[in-house]
């Protein structure tokens, strides 16, 4: 039961920081369109990895 808690962290943190690397990679014209400033990137990636 620890290890799969551990695994599903991991899994989660790992789908964070493709997230962070790919909105980090659109221009910031891109992120207005979806209504995101490059500031609130990290944010709107640990809400949509961790909610």
């Amino acid at each position: 039961m620890f290890v799969t808690y551990i695994l599903s962290k991991i899994r989660a943190y790992k789908l964070y920081r493709q997230t962070v690397s790919e909105l980090s990679e659109l221009s910031d014209r891109e992120l207005a369109d979806l209504g995101v400033s490059r500031f609130e990137i990290t944010a709107v990636a640990r809400k949509a990895t961790f909610a």
